[in-house]
């Protein structure tokens, strides 16, 4: 069976593209094969933290980071027996395993349009396919003493079934400096996994992220959390005033570094 799993490992690498290679951070899909690889010394990126749509000929996004620096960037075509989805939703938690900060995610129709995705932001038509069918997430990474890596992650079944995962590392030449997530991307991610770590607020409740909670709490009226960290009442008195209905909100005695907050079931 090993040899088996070897074997096949080895022939889904004999068909890549020429001088292509995986990701050292990232473990490659089971059965994948790299159909398109690129690698840029020096570019400046635009990556969307938001669906994306055309208005008067002008890509728009609710947010972006906008950056220069290397670009590392490759699209693996995926077996039959995996799904885009499978192959985007093990990617992403293996980033977060290594520390990654999720600044964007979204799902189906939620990111927009896929021709868009497709052609103006990743420039490759193979990545085109039903809105439905696509998911896409920005990764803030620490390298080092550096925090200034980017991983995006683009899936999507193709309308002929073909299945896709594109990732593009980035390392910035300058730091990025503050970059919020958006509130659906943090919504999203505590009805994913029942937690939201925030271990970077470590202080008194900041203006910036009492309302980027707010607003993300706000999206779901019927979300309950509770609050857990050395200033968790400080941060629940912060998030009612701030206009979260008060028996939304419990705090838990825990000690944790920074804020966490729990799913209430």
């Amino acid at each position: 069976m090993l040899l088996g799993l070897f074997l096949a490992a080895c022939h889904a690498q004999a068909a890549d593209v020429a001088g292509s290679h995986d990701l050292e951070m990232l473990p490659r899909p089971a059965n994948a094969e790299i159909v398109d690889f690129r690698e840029t010394a020096d570019l400046e990126r635009i990556f969307p933290q938001g669906s994306i749509r055309r208005i008067s000929g002008d890509l728009r996004f609710e947010q972006q980071v906008v950056t220069q620096g290397r670009q590392l960037s490759l699209t693996y075509e995926l077996p039959a027996e995996h799904t885009s989805e499978q192959a985007f939703t093990q990617a992403r938690r293996a980033l977060q395993e290594q520390g990654g900060h999720l600044l964007y995610w979204c799902e189906g129709r939620d990111c927009g349009s896929s021709s868009l995705w497709a052609n103006a932001v990743f420039g490759s038509s193979k990545l085109y396919g039903p809105d439905d069918r696509q998911a896409y997430a920005l990764v803030r990474l620490s390298v080092g003493e550096m925090d200034d890596r980017l991983v995006a992650l683009y899936a999507i079944t193709r309308g002929n079934r073909r299945a896709y995962l594109h990732v593009e590392q980035f390392d910035a030449s300058s730091p990025l400096g503050v970059v919020l997530p958006t509130p659906a991307t943090l919504l999203r991610q505590l009805l994913d996994s029942g937690e939201l770590d925030l271990s970077l607020l470590d202080e008194d409740p900041q203006d910036d992220w009492v309302k980027l909670l707010v607003r993300s709490l706000n999206q779901n009226s019927g979300v309950r959390v509770t609050l857990s960290g050395v200033q968790a009442e400080q941060w629940r008195d912060a998030l009612v005033q701030g206009g979260v209905r008060a028996p939304r909100i419990e705090v838990d005695g825990a000690t944790r570094d920074g804020l966490h907050l729990d799913l209430l079931r």
